[in-house]
This record gives C-alpha cells, structure tokens and sequence, in this order.
C-alpha cells in the first residue's frame, strides 16, 4: 500500500482550499467531505533498479521537499473556521492569501545540485507527436488536473534531454536526475524545483 509523505496539516488546508469553490457547504463541512479524496504521496523507500545517473543518487520523498519551519497555515492561524459562516469575506480572503503563498513556497535548499529519484505521478505540459520533453511531478494521484495545485514545494517540473513516448498521464513513475530550485508557472500549476531527468522507471510498489 502506497505510504502517506504528506503531513496532515497540508492535506487538511489542501482541502479547505478547495471549499472556495462549494459556498453551498460551510468551510468545515467542505473539508470534511474533501479530505478522504486526497491521496497519499508516494513512498521512497527504495529505488527502481536501473534507474541511476553518474554519482551518488540520493532517493527521497515528498516530505523532503518542504523546507523545516514553513508553516503552511500562517493566514488561517487567526481565524476561526468553525464561527465563520457561508461565504464569510474573511475565509474567501485568507483563503486566497493561502493560494498565493502556496504558488509561491520556498524551496528546501539540501536538495539543490543533488543527483535524486523522486517517485511521484505524470502531467504533462506539452501534447507532441514525437513525444513529451516536460511534465510536471505531483505527489498524489489527481493533483493539477481534478483537483487544485497542491503548494508549490509539492510540485517538480521535469525537463528530458529527449521526448519520450512511454508515460502517459496520471502514470505513476521514478524520476531520476539533477534538482534546482528554477520556479515554472504553467497552466497546470506552480512548481519550485526543477529535474533535468536522467532517467525515468515505472512506480512498482511492494506487496
């Protein structure tokens, strides 16, 4: 069973987010309902065989990817979801702050320049006949297509040195290769590391 690498705190704000778009529901209803939705992140444990790049590979997970002391909640902390009422100004406001911090979260500075193997599922950012040179790395199924970006620090842009034909959306892959901290918008969402891939391998998890 895949492992959860995601902290509660940012699974639960992922779905409070997403109540801006049911104002039918009150806030803790909305995110009540959305929480079980969210899949877990990928585990690392360990690693695909073949799937390496010249020099020590580091495998790592998602959790990783946040940097220690970021507190995902800074603008929700002075509020009180549960005395906040349908459609309050206030929750569409902090809510909103929420968003823009979240597409733009700093980066964990450990992991620049280093050669890692992230598992995670595909979405591509380009429609090619030869095949896709980028795509973005989420850490849940779902992620950037039937449901809103998770933060920023939760996405990885992946560029190939060629196109690839073999992945497919949603597939679920090890990506290998080098990580920089270079910032990508796209209209699948924000990304605040970058992969030049060395390597690609499909996710098989231990039974």
């Amino acid at each position: 069973m895949e492992k959860a690498m995601l902290s509660g705190r940012v699974v639960v704000l992922f779905a409070t987010l997403c109540a801006l778009n049911a104002p039918a529901q009150s806030l803790r209803e909305t995110a009540r309902e959305l929480v079980p939705q969210v899949q877990p992140a990928l585990s690392a444990e360990s690693g695909p065989a073949g799937a390496s790049t010249p020099g020590p590979v580091r495998t790592i997970g998602w959790e990783q990817l946040i940097p220690a002391g970021w507190d995902p909640y800074k603008d929700l902390k002075a509020l009180n979801l549960d005395g906040l009422k349908d459609n309050d100004p206030k929750a569409d406001e902090a809510l909103k702050k929420m968003r823009k911090m979240w597409d733009n979260a700093p980066i964990n500075p450990l992991l620049l320049g280093q050669n890692v193997r992230l598992p995670g599922f595909l979405v591509p950012l380009e429609d090619v006949p030869g095949g896709m040179k980028e795509f973005l790395l989420v850490p849940y199924f779902g992620a950037c297509v039937h449901s809103p970006p998770p933060p920023a620090n939760q996405i990885v842009h992946v560029v190939l040195d060629k196109p690839n034909k073999r992945f497919r959306l949603m597939d679920v892959i090890w990506v290998t290769g080098q990580m920089s901290a270079t910032k990508t918008d796209s209209h699948m969402g924000a990304a605040s590391y970058r992969i030049d891939a060395k390597a690609l391998a499909p996710f098989v998890d231990k039974k």
